[in-house]
């Protein structure tokens, strides 16, 4: 988590992925570890580890928000707007949230026109 903090997402990956590996179960340590991921810009594994969460916890609204924004670095844009309404309709009091759904669906709005 120091290393995360400390703006070096890769080594904390690094270091998650073995955690991961000692303690397969741990949404803490998956929570991290999907950060880590998208911090460094490896946007499909942060989408894989955010589901994780998602699937093992289904009340995780910021699991949802984060595999919405994986999806969307990744350019899966119709496929982030789910777990961004998710996310949003769980917590509509967080702005982040309901401005990251705004811009997926205006983007997706661009796209049709």
């Amino acid at each position: 988590m120091k290393l995360l903090e400390e703006g070096s997402p890769a080594a904390a990956a690094a270091i998650l992925e073995h955690a991961v590996q000692a303690e397969p179960d741990s949404r803490s340590i998956r929570e991290a570890l999907a950060r880590a991921q998208f911090n460094s810009k490896r946007y499909d594994e942060a989408a894989g580890s955010f589901r994780w969460i998602v699937d093992a916890n289904p009340a995780e609204d910021y699991a949802y928000f984060g595999l919405g924004l994986s999806l969307w670095r990744s350019g899966d844009i119709e496929g982030a707007q789910e777990p961004l309404a998710v996310a949003v309709a769980m917590r509509p009091d967080l702005r982040h949230y309901v401005s990251a759904l705004k811009q997926v669906r205006a983007t997706l709005r661009a796209r049709q026109a």
